[in-house]
């Protein structure tokens, strides 16, 4: 069967995967509300597409912290992605560079910043989860320096882990042949096996749950990359964001896996974007499966997307070329979207293209099924 879009990898992960794995992939916090919100909010928006321009040449290419990318989708970090193919990182590390784009790699990644890098060029990105030992962040920060990674995406929504019931249930720990690489030669690459799930009792045990906004400038002090803060949904906290020197930021809930009842990403995006007052790029991550959804989400003032689970169920299923595949679709997606919208680049995109349902000047026509 040819696949058409990108949520059909869900299914072919889910038959392929053990179920401990792809459930820790596709699972969300508690009743996952959020979860399947982070999807629908989507259809809360509307387009309003312009017509009779000429549309025969568009760009779609964009800068993120300076650098140029081929198109406004980039990759969010995933955990262990190794659970979900033997390449796992190497695999989207290549799709990324092949499409021009950026991957963020998790500092729970089952390979190395050092041999994520070993895959050849490419812009990458180093999300950061700080440990309660902060020469461990320090050691780590200055690898990702070393191995090139341009920037730092500081995940700031998990002092704890979120409650995620499938994890629990299937007693999640990871599989025996696998570590966290980048911690390898720490004695913190294993998760021990609990009763409940083994990656809430590492985190319980590593990660520092008094992080506050001084540590974001700390981190400043340590190293000269830029700091992406990921995990903002309110204006409260993006203006404490611009003022604690961040360089972007990324609105996320953490895919709907940490606090469950918190809006969809995409209904938060523009209290941050008012918020940032064009002072700092935002981003948005969480529930992106296609390119209209890529162009609400720049109508609502992001820089660009990231996305997550689409990778990592394209890599159960085909590897590097599932990754790349999803990469293409989202792109081609993307391109239409602007064709039909009348936008020939990205800053023709506009906030008068969608009508949301939260709009009180124009009447939100709910189509009749």
């Amino acid at each position: 069967m040819e696949i058409t879009n990108v949520s059909e990898y869900e299914a072919i992960a889910k038959e392929k995967l053990p179920k401990m794995v792809y459930d820790y992939y596709a699972s969300g916090a508690e009743d996952q509300w959020t979860l399947r919100e982070n999807r629908f909010a989507f259809s809360k928006i509307l387009f309003r597409p312009r017509i009779l321009i000429d549309v025969s040449k568009i760009d779609m290419t964009t800068t993120v912290l300076g650098f140029k990318i081929s198109m406004p989708i980039m990759i969010a970090p995933t955990a262990m992605q190794k659970m979900a193919h033997p390449e796992g990182e190497y695999a989207t590390a290549r799709a990324a560079s092949a499409a021009g784009t950026i991957m963020t790699l998790s500092s729970w990644a089952t390979s190395s910043v050092e041999e994520v890098a070993s895959t050849g060029p490419g812009i990458r990105f180093f999300q950061l989860y700080v440990y309660k030992d902060r020469k461990v962040v320090a050691q780590l920060v200055r690898r990702a320096e070393r191995a090139g990674f341009k920037a730092i995406a500081l995940t700031v929504d998990t002092p704890r882990l979120g409650r995620r019931e499938a994890d629990i249930k299937n007693r999640f720990t990871l599989p025996p042949f696998l570590t966290l690489k980048n911690f390898e030669g720490l004695d913190l690459g294993k998760m021990d096996e609990t009763s409940d799930s083994g990656l809430a009792s590492y985190v319980a045990g590593q990660i520092d749950r008094s992080l506050s906004w001084k540590d974001v400038k700390w981190l400043q002090t340590i190293t000269s990359l830029p700091i992406l803060v990921k995990g903002v949904i309110t204006a409260e906290d993006t203006r404490l964001a611009v003022q604690s020197g961040a360089a972007g930021i990324i609105v996320s809930n953490h895919g709907a896996r940490q606090l469950d009842y918190v809006p969809a990403t995409i209904m938060a995006l523009e209290e941050v974007v008012k918020a940032a007052q064009g002072r700092i790029p935002v981003f948005l991550d969480g529930g992106v499966r296609r390119g209209t959804d890529v162009f609400k989400a720049l109508a609502l003032g992001a820089s660009g997307i990231f996305i997550g689970r689409p990778v990592v169920f394209s890599l159960a299923a085909e590897g590097e070329a599932g990754v790349r595949k999803v990469l293409q679709m989202l792109r081609d997606e993307f391109e239409l979207t602007m064709a039909l919208s009348g936008c020939r680049s990205l800053k023709e995109i506009t906030r008068d293209h969608i009508v949301t349902e939260w709009d009180n000047s124009r009447p939100f026509a709910t189509p009749r099924l």
